[in-house]
């Protein structure tokens, strides 16, 4: 029986082309946080189990940063509302995607408003995950 993750990983795959980084290790994970003294999400240290990062949805679409495999996540990066936020990513609009220090919320930074969106904020990792496709506006519209 597949795990959570993977189980995301196969229903992403079915909706667009991926590309999938190496997994990181468990020891990748907690040399990360503890490095940088800080608590990653729950849901994304086992997504890192399954991909360190990746491209989803390509061309366009989220790019995921990793602990273990370039291109790495970056607890300074200055592209974020505060320091209460790490950015993990971006979408292809450059607008970045972030986790809440010591917390599971996953969200998107609207560089243009200046603040995060309701409707682009998620409770976690894997609800953000299954909500891609309509973040990034893949899937039904597209034309072959």
């Amino acid at each position: 029986m597949s795990s959570e993750p993977e189980a995301i990983a196969g229903l992403l795959r079915s909706q667009g082309q991926m590309s999938f980084v190496e997994p990181a290790t468990n020891a990748d994970i907690e040399a990360f946080e503890a490095r940088h003294e800080l608590p990653l999400p729950s849901q994304l240290k086992q997504w890192l189990l399954v991909s360190d990062g990746g491209d989803f949805f390509l061309p366009a679409g989220f790019q995921l940063l990793g602990v273990a495999h370039l291109p790495l996540i970056d607890v300074d990066d200055p592209d974020r509302p505060d320091d209460s936020y790490v950015v993990i990513g971006a979408l292809s609009s450059g607008d970045p995607v972030l986790c809440e220090r010591s917390s599971e919320r996953i969200s998107i930074y609207n560089h243009e408003a200046g603040r995060i969106e309701d409707d682009e904020s998620f409770p976690d990792f894997f609800t953000f995950l299954t909500g891609l496709v309509a973040v990034v506006g893949a899937g039904e519209d597209d034309v072959e």
